[in-house]
């Protein structure tokens, strides 16, 4: 593999043995392996992560989705609101489950459960590679931390009647809105989020003045 240049893209698999990254790629002629040591490996497995794979997978989410619009929803006395059903059909899976997972202050937002699993189930699994390698002892406070917060973050929900969510327990506190109050169901692209309306006009007022940047950075 000397003086043969890896493109990030060309990597289907990747996977440690002992102290040799094992690559697989996928080329003209066909799969093909390649054992890599030392700091070759190292910048190799670096800018492959950076980009976006993950072991065994080079899937990305969904391009056919991208969820917009604005609705006003109430949280009846049982806390459950019934979602838009357009938006509903975009996040929830045949039987009616999706993610549901804690955003920022005032805010929750539903996923795909397919998506939503296996960007985390990826990420965690080449964090546990990074601990068993010894890379991360300088940086257990902040393993300890990612842990606590993915402990809570998410829960799998179901909508009854593929539209109505049930808020559980601990997710009702952080939205913070009571019962017979109104939320704000918002189309983010990639989820649906559920805010609590203080917080959804402070973001508002302070988002809306970069859209236009934002759009055209985006968009270029």
């Amino acid at each position: 593999m000397i003086g043969r240049v890896i493109s990030p893209s060309a990597v289907t698999r990747i996977f440690p043995i002992g102290g040799i990254i094992c690559l697989r790629l996928n080329g003209k002629a066909g799969n093909v392996s390649a054992l890599l040591g030392g700091k070759l490996a190292q910048l190799i497995f670096g800018n492959w992560l950076n980009v976006g794979s993950r072991p065994n997978s080079i899937a990305h989410m969904a391009v056919d989705t991208f969820i917009t619009g604005e609705a006003r929803r109430t949280i009846d006395d049982r806390f459950r609101i019934t979602l838009p059903p357009e938006m509903a059909e975009l996040v929830a899976d045949s039987d009616g489950n999706c993610i549901l997972a804690k955003e920022r202050a005032g805010c929750l937002s539903l996923w795909k459960a397919a998506d939503w699993t296996k960007r985390i189930d990826d990420g965690v699994a080449i964090l546990k590679l990074r601990i068993q390698a010894g890379k991360m002892e300088s940086r257990w406070s902040e393993v300890q931390r990612l842990g606590r917060l993915l402990s809570t973050r998410s829960k799998t929900v179901t909508l009854a009647n593929r539209s109505r969510l049930l808020i559980p327990e601990g997710f009702r506190e952080f939205l913070d809105v009571p019962v017979n109050q109104d939320v704000m169901i918002v189309g983010a692209a990639i989820c649906v989020e559920i805010w609590n309306p203080a917080a959804w006009l402070e973001t508002l007022r302070h988002d809306m003045p970069e859209f236009g940047p934002l759009f055209t950075d985006l968009s270029a």
